[in-house]
């Protein structure tokens, strides 16, 4: 007999749900194909369920309609539906208990597998989400990039592989894998009861004992991050190594020791961990298909920044965000150029809300700040000639060791004026949760950045760049040639080693997205399919 927490597992529920349809798989008369699809285009649902892509459906059967599906390709359906879950999708949005309905007629079986295919596609290649309705910034790329959906589909149903042909769909590489392992290991941790909770109280330190500590190694245990041994209520080294493994798991201060803060994330149940993997697989759809060899990626939940080319990171650094009412924006870019030694013309939200204040109450915060008045046509005028509480210029401030800037930035045009950059405030770099900024986006060792994107070993190496940066001119250097940067916001991903790491949800975005990804399903045109007929 299967154990219950295999008998209950997403995947085997669905399973045994719709296992009879191959049973019920008579082929649909020609004449109730036609009556369903005539009655569909007039905006009918079918058996009750409503169908997103009409005008796709309609195409695939065309003017003489013929049956698509057989026992044996809704059998390898019935299959990709059932292990929707393992990519964190609900397998209702693809009818999976309508489809298994005894009473279904085959007309209606037919059309609802033909949309039940186009939806698994669509959510495996886009997301179920379409993150342009959720974020006015939002730019990446939703494109077919040549495929055919009506040719996709009838060769994937002549094959007759269903699962194998949407594998080839879902986006590849670590990042995804490895969260689609970390999803299943934490719905098999759930699925006996999941972790108890620490009790709340003093602050525990190795060497000290509580009564607590049983219950602290049962928690770690649950997540295998550590082993067996230890008795009793002794806070032993081996326990202290395994707090310290979770709190790197949480982006937390690895100290070893259990306080308020790193209690309150042990205390998270796991099916709430749960729920954050699925959510950030979904978002790895959003973006993953705008991968290129080379780019430039900041997770802006997570504090860090890196430069991939050809599959290997050639340079990963901690990074400084926006602050919560500052928000870093999510976008897709490319960085075209340098500056070393930059200027920083004040952003018109600081100017106004930060320092206008400032010089008003203290004439000397100009020349502390390095700063320069500005005019219209680009004039340095006289700050005594400015009437400051009707200020009308730009405020710029020098290049230098203390400007905003640092040594160098990192230019990708973009509306939002938002760019990477140096600091002088380095000492914040240590810090586990990094939201400072006004936006834009600092990162630590930024010079070694710069001399991994110039790529020139002769001309810009480590000792040409401090040369530039020596002689305090702003110089502007191109690339070579331009590498995408994307800002995107991964509340859980994998280490290196394939570890899942999960992050504090800054600016509070994780529930409105799963609202969305457990409602009610919607499909979205492709920007390069027009004649998508979208309902």
């Amino acid at each position: 007999m299967p154990r219950a927490s295999t008998l209950f597992h997403p995947r085997t529920k669905y399973l045994l749900l719709c296992g009879a349809l191959g049973a019920l798989s008579a082929p649909a008369a020609a004449a109730d194909l036609a009556a369903e699809l005539a009655a569909l285009s007039r905006g009918h649902p079918v058996a009750g369920e409503a169908i997103k892509a009409p005008a796709l459906v309609a195409k695939l059967y065309g003017a003489t309609p013929k049956p698509l599906w057989t026992a044996a390709t809704l059998a390898s359906l019935n299959t990709a539906i059932a292990q929707a879950p393992e990519d964190g999708l609900l397998p209702q949005d693809y009818f999976a208990k309508t489809l298994s309905r005894g009473d279904l007629d085959p007309a209606s079986r037919d059309v609802l597998a033909t949309e039940a295919l186009i939806r698994l596609a669509y959510s495996l290649r886009f997301g179920k989400i379409n993150p342009a309705v959720l974020d006015p910034n939002w730019n990446y790329s939703r494109r077919l990039d040549g495929i055919d959906p009506v040719g996709w589909i009838r060769a994937t149903l002549a094959a007759g592989d269903l699962p194998k042909a949407l594998a080839e769909i879902r986006p590849d590489g670590q990042y995804y894998t490895g969260l689609r392992q970390a999803l299943a290991d934490y719905r098999a941790i759930a699925a006996p009861g999941g972790w108890q909770p620490v009790a709340a109280g003093p602050t525990l330190k190795p060497a000290m004992n509580d009564p607590r500590v049983p219950a602290l190694r049962g928690r770690l245990r649950a997540e295998k991050l550590l082993g067996a041994g230890g008795e009793g209520d002794h806070y032993d080294a081996a326990l202290a190594a395994g707090v310290m493994s979770f709190q790197r798991r949480q982006g937390l201060s690895p100290d070893g020791v259990l306080g308020p803060a790193t209690l309150a994330v042990l205390n998270v149940p796991v099916a709430a961990r749960v729920a954050t993997l699925r959510l950030n697989l979904e978002r790895l759809r959003w973006v993953f298909r705008d991968l290129t060899p080379e780019f430039v990626v900041v997770n802006v939940a997570g504090f860090e920044a890196a430069y991939v080319k050809q599959g290997a990171t050639r340079w990963a650094g901690r990074a400084i965000v926006g602050k919560p009412f500052r928000q870093t924006p999510l976008f897709r870019a490319q960085i075209a150029y340098l500056e070393f030694n930059p200027t920083w013309t004040v952003p018109p939200t600081i100017l106004r809300q930060d320092m206008l204040p400032k010089i008003r109450a203290d004439r000397h915060y100009l020349q502390q700040k390095n700063l320069e008045v500005i005019d219209g046509g680009g004039k340095v005028i006289d700050p005594a000639r400015v009437d400051w509480q009707r200020f009308a210029y730009t405020l710029r401030q020098k290049s230098g060791p203390t400007n905003a800037l640092g040594q160098v930035k990192f230019m990708f045009p973009n509306q939002h004026s938002v760019y990477l950059h140096d600091s002088p405030a380095r000492e914040l770099f240590a810090q586990t949760e990094r939201a400072f900024s006004s936006g834009c986006i600092r990162v630590e060792r930024p010079l070694a950045l710069a001399e991994a994107l110039l790529q020139d070993s002769s001309q810009w190496n480590q000792a040409a760049i401090a040369a530039v940066v020596a002689q305090g001119r702003t110089t502007r250097v191109n690339l070579p040639h331009k590498v995408p940067v994307m800002l995107v916001y991964l509340t859980a991903f994998p280490a290196p080693d394939g570890a899942p790491q999960f992050r504090h949800d800054l600016y509070g975005r994780d529930p409105v997205r799963l609202r969305a990804l457990d409602g009610p399903f919607a499909l979205a045109a492709p920007e390069d399919y027009a004649d998508a007929g979208i309902r």
